[in-house]
């Protein structure tokens, strides 16, 4: 079984923990610095060598994660820099594609973007603000890779866990050369679940859109590599070949492209919306509510 851990913050101070808590119920957290976690990432060993790091000799507590003190935090995300960025892949299922690739296909990249900081990230349960008056909103259920730079900015991949890259679809297909990056601008969640393992070959599970308590929108969703027109491993060594994704200590949240979803019914996200993506296959859930932002602000 996938060995799982995740980071927060209690009281002010950083903890670790390890495996999936249960709702409810007390989770048994260890006191880590910052960059424990990352640092045990760099060290190499695998899952054993991680687990190993963050708990020996630590203080510990024991918190419910409905302990209003209690902050789930992504990933090995530093915060105290925010050396750390948020992008991702477009356009890479197969359902996108009118055949299947061949298996000595030369590889041609994707589309590429750059989301933002890490530090803008948004955690389960937490709102995603969009800009004031979206075209049409498009959840995407995907996989996130995180990978940590070491010193000499060598990136050294962590594991990986699971977003919804929130997004403006309707005005990307308004003009898909020049007004993608503004629809890109509506926030991103992850769950802050961090899964010691290669990159997932099959995701499933099904997305939710709750209006009023009542489920307005439901569909099924894809997100492994099984469902990737293009290879992993040639989308990352290829991305990681630009020095600037290189720099020393940065850690790099790499989300894989997402399937067809609420839009491609003819279903519109609206202000106020949850969104729900249940992740069946890894059985972890990540809910956030819709938050149309304020009108524009005077620029002085």
């Amino acid at each position: 079984m996938t060995t799982v851990v995740f980071e927060c913050e209690y009281k002010g101070l950083r903890y670790a923990g390890i495996g999936l808590p249960a709702a409810g119920a007390p989770h048994t957290l260890y006191r880590v610095a910052e960059d424990a976690l990352r640092s045990a990432v760099l060290a190499g060993g695998g899952p054993e060598a991680v687990v190993a790091a963050v708990t020996e000799g630590a203080e510990t507590v024991s918190v419910s994660l409905d302990d209003p003190e209690l902050r789930l935090l992504p990933p090995l995300l530093p915060t105290s820099d925010n050396n750390s960025l948020v992008n991702g892949f477009m356009g890479t299922h197969r359902s996108k594609f009118d055949r299947d690739p061949e298996p000595d296909e030369e590889f041609t990249p994707p589309n590429y973007y750059l989301k933002g900081f890490g530090s803008w990230l948004r955690m389960p349960d937490e709102p995603l603000v969009t800009p004031a008056a979206p075209d049409w909103l498009l959840e995407e259920p995907e996989v996130a890779l995180v990978y940590a730079n070491d010193a000499e900015g060598v990136p050294h991949y962590a594991g990986y866990t699971f977003g919804n890259d929130l997004n403006d679809i309707g005005l990307h297909l308004r003009n898909k050369w020049a007004w993608t990056p503004y629809a890109k601008l509506c926030e991103t969640s992850l769950t802050p679940w961090l899964f010691l393992d290669e990159p997932p070959v099959t995701v499933t599970g099904r997305v939710s859109v709750e209006r009023d308590g009542v489920t307005a929108w439901s569909g099924p969703f894809s997100c492994g590599s099984d469902s990737l027109y293009h290879r992993v491993p040639d989308m990352t060594e290829y991305l990681f070949s630009y020095p600037l994704l290189r720099r020393p200590g940065l850690v790099n949240y790499l989300l894989l492209g997402a399937d067809k979803a609420s839009y491609h019914d003819g279903f519109r996200i609206e202000d106020g919306d949850r969104l729900v993506i249940d992740v069946s296959s890894h059985g972890v859930v990540l809910a956030n509510p819709v938050r149309f932002g304020q009108a524009d602000a005077a620029v002085s």
